[in-house]
């Protein structure tokens, strides 16, 4: 199963960008997207280090909010 996670574009060098989710920043890889379609402040869905899709900030809330869940769930069968 491949799992992306949502992170909000806090710096662009294109084709770079810095992202951050839950107070973790990474260094991304934007080239799979058009370089005018991301801006800072912007979301995106990652994958294995490159930004696959831009989604909204509800998007983004939703798909944290639905992986809090699963890993809460994963935590209680430990």
């Amino acid at each position: 199963m491949c799992v992306g996670v949502p992170m909000k574009v806090v710096e662009i060098n294109y084709p770079m960008a810095v992202a951050e989710a839950k107070g973790v920043r990474r260094t991304i890889s934007l080239m799979l997207l058009p370089e005018d379609e991301v801006k800072e402040g912007d979301y995106v869905m990652v994958h294995v280090g490159n930004a696959i899709e831009k989604i909204d900030k509800k998007a983004a809330e939703e798909i944290w909010q639905a992986l809090d869940e699963v890993l809460e769930a994963l935590e209680g069968e430990g």
